[in-house]
């Protein structure tokens, strides 16, 4: 998959996250509830900036850090590229490394640098701010089907073994596939039969759909897997009966 963004609430967010992201060729676009609390880091001082802009700032990016750390910085980057080692796991042991290891040190003064930058223009441009919003509530649309169709477990892994947890949680994101996949197909012939009525769709409409929903999916029962597959006869005609809202 070749991502653009990756959205996150204030949780995911850091200044590793901020630089792993734009290094690999994605933006980190995070919702900072923290906003007003962050400082902005600058290479000049920043008495450089005046004295109304001054409070606005921390402390000075330690170039020199950078510098001598940078072939170290690219070589993760490369492994992370090549998946010799996972995202997620290289994040971990730089989040339990000491403060003097010179890497993350390194990564965390470029990530201050490209933090900067995205709230700068997170001030500046509204579009951005409003993809951020779009961005993460399609993210937690998809963790509610997943805490819907664990509503038995209320929403947890009871498993204790690795092994077991793993494949529940590969089964839990077959369904939500499956369940994507469906609404994803006949939300295209729904599209396709309303273009063949001559209705009128408006290409920006289509951005604001989801194939994230499960209201008229059945997510209890006993699925016969078999007897579905014998007796499959192409797919399923739309359901174009109007429900009318009661009085």
């Amino acid at each position: 998959m070749n991502s653009l963004a990756h959205y996150t609430d204030t949780g995911g967010a850091s200044d590793h996250v901020f630089i792993l992201c734009r290094m690999l060729g994605f933006r980190f676009c995070p919702r900072l509830r923290d906003f007003p609390d962050r400082r902005l880091a600058s290479i000049e001082p920043p008495t450089s900036y005046g004295e109304l802009m001054q409070p606005l700032f921390g402390r000075r990016i330690k170039t020199d850090v950078i510098r001598e750390n940078w072939d170290d910085a690219m070589r993760l980057v490369a492994s992370l590229q090549a998946g010799v080692v996972a995202p997620s796991v290289m994040l971990k042991k730089l989040a339990a490394y000491p403060r003097q290891n010179k890497l993350d040190l390194a990564l965390q003064e470029l990530g201050r640098i490209e933090r900067t930058l995205f709230m700068l223009d997170w001030l500046e441009s509204p579009d951005l701010r409003r993809h951020c919003l779009v961005g993460l509530n399609n993210g937690e649309q998809r963790h509610s089907l997943a805490q819907v169709i664990c509503t038995f477990q209320q929403g947890r892994i009871a498993e204790r073994s690795t092994e077991a947890q793993q494949f529940r949680a590969s089964g839990l994101n077959l369904v939500i596939a499956a369940i994507v996949h469906w609404n994803s197909t006949y939300l295209a012939d729904a599209i396709a039969h309303l273009q063949a009525a001559e209705e009128v769709i408006p290409a920006e409409w289509l951005a604001h759909t989801s194939p994230v929903s499960w209201e008229h999916i059945s997510l209890s029962g006993d699925f016969l897997w078999d007897k579905a597959a014998a007796t499959a006869s192409g797919r399923r005609r739309l359901n174009l009966i109007q429900i009318r809202p009661a009085a």
